[in-house]
């Protein structure tokens, strides 16, 4: 799977660019682009890299997701109190959830078994079995002040969250739903990218200029780096070497490539 984060000028909010590397030998898979402000989403032919449609989502949506099984790619849509599915390779909206409480930002747990998402208005995070069909409300939680983004284990055992406004990383446990630990990060803590073996995660900070990194494998988290990228560290995606990810640095308007076994930038990108 091929990502990369872009800013999108007509609707004045940064997209996510979400180009799928699948397997489909006949055609090449859209590019979707997030339109929040127009509350719709932006199809792209990769190759002509023109717009061929725009799909009606909900109000504000401010995440893309693409499903462990890659059947789906789910839109967020925060204001609408809903969910897009689509089908990452047609274009087609597959359905809608309703009744998703401001769901600004969502994970599936790698064994499709619970849906999580960050009320980022409403400062919880919630918890919804998954049967394949449909969801139910299991639990609601507290987190802390504006639940921001979410990273799930490759385990499907815990699930982390930033708490931008209180500057805070959040351990929850998803058997439980209870929260395993809290600590302290630098200013408006963004997305989170665990590293492959579980042990790290790597925290932008969108009020700062670069990436914490915390080592989560012990029973208490430990800040142990941080990596100077740009101002407004924001968002990640995975390079797909299983060692290097990028991160959008919006202030700066630059992506960083980090190695996450160094841990250092090796390149660094203009934007738009």
């Amino acid at each position: 799977m091929k990502v990369a984060v872009l800013k999108n000028f007509a609707s004045g909010w940064w997209g996510l660019l979400l180009a799928l590397g699948l397997s489909t030998p006949a055609m090449a898979t859209p590019i979707f682009v997030l339109n929040s402000l127009d509350a719709n989403v932006s199809v792209i032919d990769p190759e002509t890299w023109q717009e061929t449609a725009r799909i009606p989502t909900g109000k504000e949506p401010h995440h893309l997701y693409l499903t462990p099984d890659e059947k789906s790619v789910v839109v967020a849509n925060a204001l609408g109190d809903t969910l897009t599915f689509i089908d990452p390779r047609t274009a087609q909206v597959q359905r809608t959830v309703r009744d998703i409480v401001d769901p600004y930002h969502l994970r599936f747990t790698p064994d499709m078994k619970w849906l999580i998402t960050a009320a980022n208005r409403l400062n919880h995070v919630d918890f919804y079995r998954w049967d394949g069909k449909d969801v139910t409300l299991v639990k609601r939680v507290a987190t802390g002040r504006t639940p921001s983004h979410l990273w799930v284990d490759s385990k499907s055992a815990t699930v982390y969250s930033t708490m931008q406004d209180s500057d805070e990383l959040v351990a929850i446990d998803i058997a439980t739903q209870a929260i395993k630990w809290r600590i302290k990060t630098g200013s408006l803590p963004a997305d989170i990218y665990g590293s492959n073996d579980d042990k790290f995660l790597f925290v932008g900070l969108t009020g700062g200029d670069g990436v914490e990194v915390f080592d989560v494998s012990g029973k208490e988290p430990r800040r142990v780096n941080f990596i100077k990228t740009g101002n407004g560290a924001h968002a990640f995606r995975a390079a797909g070497d299983h060692r290097h990810i990028y991160v959008s640095n919006r202030v700066s308007t630059t992506i960083s490539k980090i190695d996450m076994q160094t841990p250092a930038v090796v390149a660094s990108y203009s934007a738009p």
